[in-house]
């Protein structure tokens, strides 16, 4: 029975999203219940599969799908405690997205269906056991992002959406090669009369070290601007300024970490050699991210735009763990990955509450906010604090652990000095929340945009921070309700690297 609740995970909201869709009309009102249905029976289940998940025994199943006498495509549903995680925050963003998006106006029937379209893809991404599987659901998520920013974006919208799907599919095209190098070396090794795009078939092959590094290069290329790091993440800031708050909600919180999933269920499981060859390479990518989207948030005067490059630098730490190559470093920037998708929801959301309330999202032109918007003034304080790592929240947690193991490889190498740049960042990120915070929420109210008639958060959206919030309090104070489920994942892939 436990077989069927991984496609019964995935394909509900698809089904939503064909009803949602042809709810036009005088049902056109009903396409809000349609999509809250469809995205909290997803979340049900995902709460289920928690808590009867045995850290020993994934949840797998497996049906045949495309077979002939020299290939064989499987439809192969794959969850771990990694994989579980990242499912249960895909399925909660989105139906906390629902109900922020509740009262959505323009053509709901088709926004409800893309974001529960994307969902299917999103999960899709998390769970399957098969290449060519996984690459068509990594399609399919990308798809819906695109008409979201294209259709219910800002003024620069076509721009932007342009600029995501060229970066965003010539980087799919560049993996795809890569995943096609791996399936055709491992049958050429093994000897295979069927061509095979298994995980578990192709993890066990002993590819040569020159292939190991010029696939992992492939791959990492691909995954890379999907995080997307520097200097492959220009397209970024320009989506999230653009988008609806929704698509900028599960842009950040979890296609961001297709990117980062796809490193470590791919590259660091299947080609080892060529993760310690490509380690340095990466940890000073991660650094530079780092450095770079910090400083570039400090020069920004639109607040979307700031979180935007936050995210940057905040997934150049989730690399940065990656590359240490060590079961904490690994553990740590996965769950970074999943803080940052709670701690980011809360951001996008409030960026776009003042947008769509004030009517501009221009720090200059903010000023006092607290005083006719409290709740969303207390939100804006919790989300920052969060986001800069106040202890006790779980942003702390997360890169105290990555700043620990990239300690620990520095330490080894003899070059602990680097420690340096990473805490450097943690000084500039406070530095520029603390500054936006001040220029926008307090001193005197703003005279510079009309604020006589802003109204403070909706029930709505109120509840889809509300919520947020003490998940982040929550996973702060016990990180092991996550941390459990990710560390055994972490801790199989460093002794495949420690064996190198």
């Amino acid at each position: 029975m436990t077989d069927y609740l991984l496609s019964l995970v995935l394909f509900t909201p698809l089904v939503g999203a064909v009803i949602a869709l042809f709810m036009a009309g005088d049902k056109l009102k009903y396409a809000r219940w349609v999509a809250l249905v469809f995205s909290a029976i997803p979340l049900a289940i995902s709460l289920l599969l928690v808590a009867t998940f045995d850290k020993g025994a994934p949840f797998t199943h497996s049906i045949g799908w495309i077979e002939t006498s020299v290939l064989k495509i499987q439809y192969l549903l794959y969850i771990d405690g990694l994989s579980l995680v990242m499912v249960l925050l895909t399925t909660l963003l989105v139906f906390l997205v629902v109900l922020f998006s509740w009262e959505e106006k323009e053509r709901p029937n088709f926004f409800f269906s893309l974001i529960l379209g994307m969902q299917t893809g999103l999960l899709g991404v998390f769970m399957a056991a098969d290449y060519f599987l996984f690459f068509i659901f990594w399609e399919v998520a990308l798809v819906p992002m695109y008409f979201l920013i294209n259709i219910w974006g800002g003024p620069r919208r076509h721009y932007a959406a342009i600029k995501f799907f060229i970066y965003t599919h010539v980087s799919s095209l560049v993996m795809l090669i890569g995943i096609f190098a791996l399936a055709f070396q491992a049958a050429s090794i093994e000897g295979w009369t069927q061509l095979s795009f298994a995980f578990a078939d192709i993890s066990g092959v002993a590819f040569a070290q020159g292939f190991q590094v010029l696939v992992f290069g492939l791959l990492f290329f691909g995954f890379a601007v999907k995080m997307p790091v520097v200097p492959f993440h220009t397209w970024l800031p320009d989506a999230h300024v653009e988008a609806p708050t929704a698509g900028s909600v599960l842009l950040a919180g979890v296609m961001l970490k297709m990117g980062s999933y796809g490193i470590i269920r791919i590259c660091l499981d299947v080609l080892p050699e060529g993760a310690v060859a490509w380690q340095i390479p990466m940890i000073i990518i991660a650094l530079v991210a780092i450095v770079y989207g910090a400083l570039a948030c400090i020069a920004q005067r639109d607040l979307k735009k700031m979180v935007a490059f936050s995210s940057i630098s905040h997934m150049g730490m989730v690399l940065l763990g990656l590359a240490t190559l060590s079961d904490i470093g690994i553990a740590a920037g996965a769950f970074q990955m999943f803080a940052h998708g709670l701690i980011t929801a809360v951001l996008f959301m409030v960026c776009g509450i003042v947008g769509h309330n004030v009517g501009t999202r221009q720090i200059p032109l903010l000023g006092g906010l607290a005083e006719k918007m409290p709740k969303y003034a207390a939100f804006v304080m919790f989300g920052f604090m969060a986001s800069l790592g106040l202890p006790g929240l779980v942003g702390f947690v997360a890169e105290f652990n990555i700043l620990v193991a990239f300690y620990d490889w520095g330490l080894a190498e003899g070059i602990v000095w680097v420690i340096i740049i990473a805490l450097a960042s943690l000084l500039l990120t406070a530095g520029y929340y603390l500054w936006a915070m001040q220029r926008s929420i307090f001193g005197p109210l703003t005279d510079k945009v009309d604020v006589s008639k802003v109204h403070d958060v909706s029930v709505y959206e109120g509840v889809s921070l509300a919520v947020l919030c003490g998940l982040i309090v929550l996973f702060g104070i016990w990180p092991a309700f996550a941390w459990d489920f990710i560390f055994p994942v972490a801790s199989d892939l460093a002794a495949v690297l420690g064996v190198i």
